[in-house]
């Protein structure tokens, strides 16, 4: 019995001894892989911040554009309230030829920046609604007096709706200073100017009264064109396939216009023949097109 005990103690002691190691090394076993799950999990992490970050898209700037563009809309409005106070000076004083010849000029201010306008709520149908376009009770502004000047060639009665008329064009000029202008509204804006001119502007709806319908179509024209010029170093940095061909159908655009200029002015839209407005036509819808893809590309 001695014997078997003697043999047995070691053994146990034996058996403990690796039982006792191997627990030790299971309890310092998942410290070990804890911390190599951490350095991945971090470096999984990291990785994944990385890659979300890749694709968050960078926004572009352009407030250059939209400075020299807001510099624009201001300098335009400043000459618009001048020169629409010399019109309705001329409509109160009774001097029919003279605000006949007043009304188109100090028109073409207001046409050229046009979308800044119609962003500030109701001062567009204030000042440039049409007869049909709002209320009959409601209607007043620039062609409210048109119809007065050419239709009925008279100024009478027409004194209040010539102060209201002023005084809409200041409130345009103080409210320009804190609205909103982005790049975004500026490409809208051009492409909506465009878009005057095919709506209204090429079929003689506009100035129905006085057929100076060119004077506008002018304008819109140079207030696209304007847009146009703050941002093409940007769009052509980006595709200089499409900023050519946008300018070389402004180019178009304005050749066709060139015949009809009248001294700083143009001629009356009744001496365009169908074969005049078709061209015209033709080229403000070849203009249009890769006009309308500029926001897409410039990312606005």
């Amino acid at each position: 019995m001695k014997m078997r005990t003697s043999v047995t103690l070691p053994a146990v002691v034996l058996v403990t001894s690796v039982l006792l190691a191997a627990c030790s090394n299971d309890a310092v076993a998942p410290a070990k892989v804890s911390g190599e799950t951490a350095v991945a999990s971090e470096s999984q992490a990291s990785s994944q911040d990385k890659s979300k970050a890749g694709t968050e898209t960078v926004k572009e700037d352009y407030s250059v554009a939209v400075a020299g563009y807001r510099a624009y809309a201001v300098e335009q409005i400043d000459a618009f309230v001048k020169e629409t106070e010399k019109f309705t000076d001329a409509v109160k004083a009774g001097e029919l030829e003279k605000a006949k010849a007043l009304y188109a000029p100090a028109r073409m201010y207001y046409e050229r920046i046009e979308p800044v306008a119609e962003a500030l709520g109701d001062l567009d149908p204030n000042i440039d609604a049409r007869d049909g376009d709002v209320e009959a009770a409601d209607w007043r502004g620039f062609h409210r007096i048109e119809k007065a000047l050419w239709e009925d060639n008279t100024t009478d009665g027409m004194k209040e709706y010539a102060d209201t008329l002023l005084s809409d064009a200041k409130l345009l000029r103080a409210k320009v200073e804190t609205m909103d202008i982005d790049a975004g509204l500026m490409v809208t804006g051009a492409v909506e100017l465009l878009n005057e001119v095919s709506s209204s502007k090429v079929t003689g709806e506009e100035e129905r009264y006085s057929h100076t319908d060119l004077y506008d179509f002018a304008a819109n024209v140079e207030g696209a064109r304007e847009i146009y010029n703050l941002l093409k170093d940007d769009l052509a940095a980006k595709d200089k396939e499409l900023n050519q061909q946008i300018a070389d159908r402004f180019a178009a655009l304005e050749k066709e216009l060139a015949p009809f200029k009248d001294g700083d002015g143009y001629v009356s839209y009744k001496k365009l023949k169908d074969e005049d407005v078709r061209k015209l036509s033709q080229n403000l819808d070849a203009l249009a097109e890769p006009l309308s893809n500029m926001g897409q590309v410039l990312g606005v």
